[in-house]
């Protein structure tokens, strides 16, 4: 290649390196400081493990946020939310069954509750407040969703997102959805762990890492202490 094509292909990357990182400052300026812990909470229980199931854009970067968690045993890329009995990469990311990439959470409730979870999720993992994308990510696929599992689960997230928005922590309404959860369908392997797998990966570097970071700083009595 010679070298002037080399120069400009450099200079087109790193451009687009720093649009990349714009775009990700943008997506955490709707966020506050911090955020209130929720008023109203599922209590804590030592009745075994339970799950929780968010959607808030590219799951590669969810799932590595919630991996931080004490209390959270483990997290899984997949889809809900769609119209179709099934979901495959291809489909849902071209937008064709209304599925949202999403997580599914393994957690210890009497280590961590679902409304920190909650906490989490609004503080850090994404922008609730940005209609169907998340920074580079564009389409219902990306869409902020809280799939409740049961009628308390559902009581807690209404209530956290209207008390955020009444004390209006971010300076545009939350648009996260609250639906009930039909079905989760477990990405495939290759989406697991994708940013432990590819630490060094262009996407992972600028919208995955800050999310990771801003946890660790926002939220240090919640994550895993090495």
């Amino acid at each position: 290649m010679p070298r002037n094509t080399r120069l400009a292909t450099l200079a087109l990357g790193l451009a687009g390196c720093v649009f990349g990182l714009f775009l990700a400052a943008l997506s955490t300026t709707a966020h506050a400081a911090s955020l209130p812990d929720p008023a109203i909470d599922v209590a804590a229980s030592g009745k075994g493990r339970q799950t929780a199931v968010f959607a808030g854009g590219c799951f590669w970067c969810t799932e590595a946020v919630f991996e931080q968690l004490a209390g959270v045993h483990s997290v899984v890329s997949g889809y809900s939310g769609g119209d179709k009995r099934d979901a495959l990469y291809p489909q849902v990311s071209a937008g064709v069954t209304n599925h949202a990439e999403s997580i599914q959470i393994n957690f210890d409730p009497g280590k961590i509750t679902y409304g920190q979870l909650l906490k989490v999720f609004f503080g850090a993992a994404h922008d609730p407040t940005t209609l169907n994308y998340q920074g580079p990510d564009h389409g219902r696929q990306y869409r902020s969703a809280i799939f409740y599992s049961d009628d308390e689960q559902k009581r807690v997230a209404d209530a956290y997102i209207k008390q955020l928005d009444e004390a209006k922590v971010f300076h545009h309404r939350i648009v996260t959805e609250v639906k009930e959860l039909k079905a989760f369908y477990a990405a495939e392997e290759y989406h697991q762990d994708f940013v432990v797998r590819n630490p060094s990966h262009g996407y992972v570097v600028v919208n995955a890492l800050p999310k990771i970071a801003k946890v660790k700083k926002e939220f240090p009595a919640l994550v895993k202490k090495k």
